[in-house]
């Protein structure tokens, strides 16, 4: 009997499915980076603001999370020429593709939430 590994009794299909959702995982996963998108969704915000939005970062966190978007290639970074100097976070175009997707988890965990507050009430 050949010896096999694993990754050849995975099916092609299955395979180019999991390799799409790691990617996907590689970019966004974490606590943070979805949810920051999530906010950048509704528009242009400051840095100050994407802080007070996404409840419980610390600022190290945001800025770290902020960086990786951008060099992702999922936000831009204006810095406006005010003062005090104010800089302001957008999703690219490329990002804005997203947004389906963000509403839609968005949607099912508002769905789950009532399901599960309904059968907690029932008990």
């Amino acid at each position: 009997m050949k010896n096999r590994t694993i990754d050849e009794k995975v099916p092609v299909d299955c395979k180019v499915h999991l390799r799409g959702i790691n990617d996907t995982i590689d970019i966004l996963g974490g606590k943070w980076k979805f949810m920051i998108i999530g906010c950048l969704t509704l528009g242009k915000k400051r840095y100050m603001d994407l802080q007070r939005m996404v409840e419980g970062i610390g600022s190290k966190m945001l800025s770290k999370e902020l960086q990786e978007l951008e060099l992702n290639g999922l936000i831009t970074r204006t810095v406006m020429v005010t003062k005090p100097i104010t800089v302001e976070y957008e999703l690219t175009p490329y990002a804005q593709t997203l947004k389906p997707i963000v509403d839609q988890i968005s949607a099912w965990g508002i769905q789950h939430r009532e399901k599960v507050i309904k059968e907690m009430t029932k008990k």
